[in-house]
């Protein structure tokens, strides 16, 4: 499967390193940035065959199977459209679009032409991501009753952390990693959402912390920031027990105590390279099997979270142009 990537930034590398050995035969085969000469360099870093300096030539390439959209939030929605316009399938880096409303004509316009597209939140393709609903659905830990995540770095000086243009903020950026978390392991029947926030001069949020309510009693307690750096761990207590998870961002290793007693712990892939192999695998299993959704990251998935942070950046005040 011949990867194109849109954007040539820090993620796109990510992703091409992750492909460098085309794990199960998905290469990275065309590159395009608004630059020629940077698409140039990131091309002969990583050992890519096609280099274009337009995201208008890159999907007109008959060989490219797949578009990897890896630019900024604010320009998801756009470059997702020009790629499935030209009948190209799409992997769109989290944040999927700036809001719910772009989520909904994207999804809409993929399923008017059949094309396959999918959200590139990469936890949800981890292997040991799966690993944590085993582990919980064992009764290992009792009856599972409390989440907490939390995720931040040190960003604040990040141009798209603090400018509203480029759909800045911890949010969309971190904070959806929080959100998918609980989403993976609590499920989707909140009845009560609650949450803080602080914003910078700009506008934009740059810390919060969420509480969820489920109409069963359970309740997931996120955080997410630019402001500072922490343990990024994910842990789900029952009443016996409770799995640690030490980073919701790119998890390699859970630890599984009972009655505080480590009884069990499980390590990322031996062959894993960076994470992100798991995502373009899973691209390439649904093109083969003719899906237009992959059943790790749903479409109604992607949707509900979009939701769900539309609603948090409304009660914050926190507004995009393309809101």
């Amino acid at each position: 499967m011949r990867l194109g990537i849109i954007g040539a930034g820090w993620i796109a590398q990510k992703m091409a390193e992750a492909l460098a050995n085309k794990p199960h035969g998905c290469e990275c085969y065309a590159v395009a940035s608004r630059s020629l000469e940077k698409a140039e360099a990131f091309a002969k870093q990583f050992y890519i065959n096609k280099v274009y300096g337009s995201y208008e030539e890159l999907v007109s390439d008959p060989a490219v199977d797949i578009v990897y959209i890896a630019t900024p939030h604010s320009h998801h929605y756009p470059h997702a459209r020009l790629a499935l316009e030209h009948g190209k399938p799409c992997l769109v880096e989290k944040a999927f679009t700036a809001n719910a409303r772009e989520a909904e004509q994207l999804l809409a316009l993929a399923h008017e032409k059949g094309l396959f597209i999918t959200e590139a939140i990469w936890t949800r393709y981890m292997p040991l991501s799966h690993r944590v609903k085993e582990i919980m659905d064992s009764g290992v830990i009792g009856e599972p009753r409390v989440l907490t995540a939390t995720l931040c770095y040190m960003m604040e000086q990040k141009e798209r952390i603090v400018r509203p243009e480029l759909c800045g903020g911890a949010l969309l950026d971190l904070g959806v990693y929080c959100l998918n978390f609980a989403r993976m392991y609590f499920g989707t029947d909140i009845c009560r959402m609650v949450s803080n926030v602080h914003k910078s001069d700009t506008g934009v949020d740059m810390h919060e912390s969420i509480s969820l309510s489920y109409r069963d009693g359970r309740m997931a307690n996120l955080q997410s920031g630019a402001l500072c750096l922490n343990d990024r761990q994910g842990i789900i207590s029952g009443t016996e027990g409770y799995i640690r998870v030490d980073n919701i961002n790119c998890p390699e290793l859970i630890e599984v105590y009972r009655n505080y007693q480590l009884v069990a712990s499980y390590h990322k892939p031996a062959d894993m390279v960076n994470g992100y192999e798991y995502q373009v695998i899973e691209c390439q299993r649904c093109l083969e099997a003719g899906l237009l959704e992959s059943p790790m990251m749903p479409h109604a998935e992607t949707l509900a979270i979009m939701r769900q942070m539309d609603a948090l950046r409304k009660e914050w005040g926190v507004h995009y142009p393309m809101d």
